[in-house]
């Protein structure tokens, strides 16, 4: 099913997952449902895109608890048992500029129950109402307060623009550190460039469902404020990323984002951090997230879990 390509670090490696026929047919009636759904979506951009996340499935056998406190909002996502001291922090994406806790309670109840460690998934100010450095700020606060509540194992997780976030405060933490250090960080299709300096943005025949580069080009002028697009805090890619801890890297071909996976991998595993790069053939932007339509969404769901657990265990 898959072909490997070993990288030139002995920890890690870019896997390359091929597409079954029957799977090439359910994914191309997904994308014939995206097309349904924002050809016929109105009302707010934020509401609409809630109600897109909102379609991933919450899982049986986790509960929700919403938190509200001066320094964090967002949900706790919990199994029905857990083990103490280890918790996941979820960091949403949206581009930075849509997306809430609420919303990706599903997405992240199918990484809970599959991992069976608790997670956070918190809210970050948006923009335009903020800019950068509103979000890192954020994030280290959240970290800050799962410390407090004392927990001693963390991971951190996120897609997309939160892929990126998180790919951000993993090197803040390195290197300024704040208690424990980050036990892995998983990311799906993370945002690691706004500076768009990746082929796959402007690639026409790269097939993008779901984002556009004109879309991107749009959220990073509203995040980025006065900062510089090639800020480390704005662009994990242009950042020190030496004593990182385990990554986990999961993008689909038919992405304008491809090429920003590509390149944060390969600057990791320069750098000596242990890099477990998928690459899914015929995947659209966070595939992950559909897992009520998608084998490939489950299994990824279920490599991802793998990763954590096996990363927490020997920690």
């Amino acid at each position: 099913m898959s072909d490997v390509e070993s990288l030139n670090h002995q920890q890690s490696k870019t896997e390359i997952i091929e597409l079954s026929s029957e799977e090439r047919e359910r994914e191309i009636a997904l994308r014939d449902h995206f097309a349904r759904f924002w050809g016929t979506a109105s009302g707010e951009p934020r509401a609409i895109y809630d109600s897109f996340i909102s379609a991933s499935p919450l899982a049986d056998n986790v509960d929700l608890a919403e938190v509200n406190e001066a320094d964090v909002q967002g949900w706790w996502v919990r199994p029905n048992s857990a083990e103490p001291g280890r918790a996941i922090l979820f960091l949403h994406g949206g581009g930075y500029v849509v997306g809430s806790a609420h919303a990706y309670r599903g997405f992240v109840s199918q990484i809970v129950s599959r991992t069976q460690i608790p997670a956070l998934v918190i809210d970050y100010p948006l923009a335009t109402e903020a800019t950068l450095p509103a979000a890192p700020d954020t994030a280290l606060k959240a970290w800050q307060w799962l410390i407090a509540q004392g927990f001693e194992q963390i991971a951190i997780v996120g897609d997309s623009a939160g892929g990126g976030l998180t790919l951000v405060t993993l090197a803040q933490l390195i290197k300024k550190p704040q208690g424990p250090t980050p036990v892995a960080g998983v990311v799906f299709s993370p945002w690691t460039d706004l500076s768009f300096t990746g082929a796959s943005m402007r690639d026409p025949t790269v097939i993008d469902p779901l984002i556009s580069y004109d879309y991107l080009q749009d959220c990073a002028h509203k995040y980025l404020g006065e900062a510089d697009a090639s800020d480390p805090l704005a662009s994990p890619l242009f950042g020190d990323l030496q004593g990182l801890p385990p990554l986990l890297i999961q993008v689909g071909t038919d992405e304008h984002l491809l090429d920003d996976s590509k390149q944060y991998a390969r600057r990791a595993t320069r750098a000596g951090v242990s890099v477990a790069f998928e690459i899914w053939e015929g995947m659209h932007h966070v595939f992950q997230l559909d897992v009520a339509h998608l084998e490939s969404s489950r299994i990824a769901l279920d490599r991802a879990a793998h990763f954590l657990r096996n990363t927490f265990d020997h920690r």
